[in-house]
């Protein structure tokens, strides 16, 4: 049976798949995978977590949308990529070598589409030994039966599906933590939307 393993701010990355323009009228509830993936990237600068990105084939696809905060990450020096690729999986070399050099363990992995390169970058990572974490309220594909089986076929691989609130607080631990009022100025500021798409995303599973 596989253990579920906590997430540890000190050896986490969070993996960002491909959140490029061209898929904005192709994916199902795009929208909401945006807006989370904007909350954890700002709970990045929180919590000094490194971001590395990719791009299938922007050359084609366009780049990383523009309204996620990277500015403030560029800043901290904690964006990795984007990196172009066109292998499906997130497991190129650069990420891979990034990976190793920051004595990563845990990655929580988010973007599109579910059951191409989300799936087989979490397989890829189960694979190399990383504890995968997938926010489930911040993939999608398609349509939404996609989406569904590849929730299924990751968590039988052995990778944690859950939520950015989950991953959050377990990031944030204890509230005497002096990130604390960061944290929850994340959180409330988030709130609304995050109802919006939990609504969306998690209560289809």
């Amino acid at each position: 049976m596989t253990v579920a393993a906590k997430i540890v701010a000190a050896r986490t990355a969070f993996l960002l798949c491909d959140l490029q323009v061209a898929f904005r009228t192709a994916i199902w509830n795009f929208d909401d995978v945006e807006a989370t993936a904007g909350k954890m990237l700002r709970a990045a600068k929180i919590f000094d977590i490194p971001v590395l990105i990719t791009e299938q084939n922007p050359k084609a696809l366009g780049v990383t949308v523009q309204s996620l905060p990277l500015d403030p990450l560029k800043e901290s020096a904690l964006i990795f990529g984007p990196w172009a690729k066109k292998r499906f999986s997130m497991m190129i070399p650069e990420v891979e070598a990034c990976l190793k050099e920051k004595g990563v363990q845990d990655v929580v992995l988010f973007g599109i589409e579910s059951h191409i390169c989300v799936l087989q970058t979490a397989l890829d990572l189960l694979r190399s030994s990383y504890s995968v974490h997938v926010l489930a309220d911040g993939i999608s594909s398609c349509n939404s039966g996609e989406r569904q089986l590849a929730i299924s076929t990751m968590r039988q691989a052995g990778a944690t599906v859950t939520s950015s609130e989950s991953v959050l607080y377990q990031l944030m631990e204890d509230a005497s933590d002096p990130r604390f009022k960061a944290f929850v100025t994340l959180i409330k500021e988030s709130k609304e939307r995050t109802q919006q798409t939990a609504a969306n995303l998690l209560e289809t599973l």
